[in-house]
């Protein structure tokens, strides 16, 4: 089993920053690619990032492509997502994912272990 806890989320306004956490145990964690996914209210939960288990190897959703990046720090068994130019359409829960492989993935489908989420709120 794996426990992936997400830390970081809050208020902020548009054009703003924050980075969020995510710290992981009970498994290997360089054994694991980790994905970031967010879901807005009433919509379905979509890819934002994705990094292997090197960390050498990352994707992005277009959508924030040149905003967002994300790390991993493979000793303190934790993943960030920076996520800088922050805009209204940001707002979402923000989850960190962790798949049984190190090869980075889009589809939430071939995660194997989710944390509770985070709330980010952008504001105009």
């Amino acid at each position: 089993q794996v426990q992936l806890v997400e830390s970081g989320g809050g208020l902020v306004q548009a054009g703003g920053s924050l980075r969020l956490s995510c710290s992981a145990s009970g498994r290997t964690f360089s054994n694991s690619a980790m994905g970031w996914f967010r879901q807005a209210p009433g919509k379905e939960r979509d890819f934002v990032a994705t990094v292997s288990g090197s960390g050498g190897s990352t994707v992005y959703a277009d959508s924030v492509k040149g905003r967002f990046t994300t790390s991993r720090d493979n000793a303190k068994n934790t993943v960030y997502l920076q996520m800088n130019g922050l805009r209204r359409e940001d707002t979402a829960v923000y989850y960190c994912a962790a798949r049984r492989s190190v090869i980075v993935d889009r589809d939430a489908l071939r995660y194997d272990y989710w944390g509770q989420g985070t709330q980010v709120t952008v504001s105009s």
